[in-house]
């Protein structure tokens, strides 16, 4: 099984755009393939489809646990649960969408530990009253000419509840599609559509609420 190592990933995420990340693996195997048994031949060839399938997948996975869970080992924890229980459930796997199945445990797990530990992120209330002030006092103009600020972005987002952060990140880092993003979420495309307009009117008051106390 190819398991991470804990050690710390390159950075913080700098800003809405992820960026590529360094984990190093260390492959755990009893002999080498040329001296297996046929089970063991076996294990290796399921081992090797997993890799070949689910590592390319591996800075999204991370990139999804670390804006829901807004902490850098919590997301490590999540990743590596999120990759076991792959390649436990990884013979069930028959589709070609391999991110897509990835990012759904990834995101399980993720609910799961917030579920456990943060409960308050899940129902965190967006405060309108607040966020709107500083949406009014900032002129379109402005925000566009803060869009680049890579930590302006990163304290906005991080303002949001869970499931706008989600759903941000899916669509414009990972670039999945609706129907993509509504069997990882498990809600209608409708659904989907819905909310990540809800997401951006509210990350663009966060950002001009941010932008306005910059002044």
């Amino acid at each position: 099984m190819a398991l991470l190592l804990k050690e710390a990933h390159a950075s913080e995420p700098e800003g809405f755009e992820s960026g590529p990340k360094i984990v190093k693996f260390v492959v755990v195997k009893k002999r080498e393939a040329e001296h297996a048994q046929p089970a063991e031949l076996t294990s290796f060839a399921e081992l090797t489809s997993f890799e070949d399938v689910m590592l390319p997948h591996l800075d999204a996975a991370h990139n999804l646990a670390r804006w829901l869970l807004r902490n850098e080992q919590d997301a490590q924890d999540v990743v590596q649960e999120a990759y076991l229980r792959a390649f436990k459930s990884f013979g069930g796997f028959h589709g070609s969408n391999g991110k897509a199945w990835l990012l759904t445990i990834v995101r399980n797990t993720s609910y799961t530990l917030l579920k456990k530990n943060r409960a308050v992120d899940l129902t965190t209330p967006f405060d309108e009253e607040i966020h709107t002030a500083g949406y009014e006092s900032v002129s379109p103009a402005t925000i566009l000419e803060h869009s680049e600020d890579a930590e302006l972005i990163r304290e906005a987002m991080e303002e949001l509840p869970a499931e706008f952060r989600e759903i941000l990140t899916l669509r414009h880092q990972e670039g999945l599609s609706y129907k993509e993003i509504a069997d990882i979420a498990h809600i209608p495309p409708g659904t989907v559509m819905s909310r990540l307009d809800r997401a951006r009117g509210k990350l663009k008051k966060c950002l001009a609420a941010r932008i306005g106390l910059r002044k």
